[in-house]
């Protein structure tokens, strides 16, 4: 099965599905991207703040396909938005991974709280990293609509995604909406809420329905609403399963449904990032 791509407003393409490796420990991340890798999945989505980028770049080598069948993201940690450890923190991305240009390269937080709330520096170096070819699409992550509008007025460059938390108790529609109009294409962190809406009784009923369960029910709705997607598991038998999105479809009324189980800011299962500060040790 071929996974559908998105094309990204510099025109690059972004497999819509992927394999996320967040919460993953290194010693089984190079196993579980394996499986992920043998079981069809060609996006794999890491960060510095991760801590298992080698090892991702160990599964991607090992499993014998070319550099350029294998989409990887990373993402910048929040300790290194100086520009000066910015840069150095994407060579030393490139190094772990083990490649000489990465696909897509993200800041992580916008940590208005932090560094003088200045991020823009910041992405100004993401800028000048993909002019000098070490990435090719670059973008950000968690950013809420203010932070996009900074971005704008003080650069000529709009991401080319934001990686936000998404999933039916947070369709998150405000900074979604700000992306679809102004090119900038959604991917969809804790897309399950961690397991949370699996139980819902709108989205097991759609499942018994269609013969399929809770977790690609949901899948399968943000697929249909355009976000790109990365669910992540170590369970061989749950990463197959959440590949198997597409050989059927929800009706509207199904993603209308599904939609409508949104809480707002009560639905939320991360950090907010208007607030979020934390820098690792």
């Amino acid at each position: 099965m071929t996974v559908p791509t998105i094309t990204l407003n510099d025109g690059n393409r972004i497999p819509q599905l992927g394999f996320g490796v967040f919460q993953i420990e290194p010693a089984e991340t190079r196993d579980a991207v394996a499986t992920a890798l043998t079981a069809g999945y060609r996006h794999i989505d890491t960060a510095q703040m991760y801590g298992n980028e080698k090892e991702v770049g160990e599964a991607v080598r090992d499993s014998g396909l070319g550099r350029a069948d294998v989409y990887i993201t990373s993402k910048l940690n929040n300790g290194f938005h100086e520009p000066d450890r910015a840069r150095k923190a994407f060579a030393d991305t490139l190094s772990a991974i083990g490649v000489e240009q990465l696909d897509l390269f993200l800041i992580h937080w916008p940590l208005p709280t932090r560094y003088d709330g200045d991020f823009v520096s910041t992405w100004k170096v993401l800028i000048d990293l993909q002019r000098q070819g070490g990435v090719r699409s670059i973008g950000v992550s968690n950013f809420q609509v203010e932070h996009l509008e900074r971005l704008a007025a003080e650069t000529d460059v709009v991401p080319a995604v934001n990686q936000i938390e998404v999933h039916p108790y947070l369709t998150n529609e405000t900074v979604r909406a700000y992306g679809q109009e102004h090119g900038i294409a959604t991917e969809a962190w804790s897309p399950i809420a961690q397991g949370g809406v699996l139980d819902d009784e709108v989205i097991t009923a759609i499942a018994g329905r269609l013969g399929r369960t809770p977790a690609q029910v949901t899948l399968r709705w943000h697929l249909q609403r355009g976000d790109i997607i990365f669910p992540k598991s170590v369970t061989p038998s749950r990463v197959e399963e959440n590949f198997a999105l597409f050989d059927f479809e929800l009706t509207e009324d199904d993603v209308e449904a599904i939609s409508g189980l949104d809480r707002g800011e009560d639905g939320r299962t991360g950090p907010n990032p208007d607030a979020f500060d934390y820098i690792p040790d």
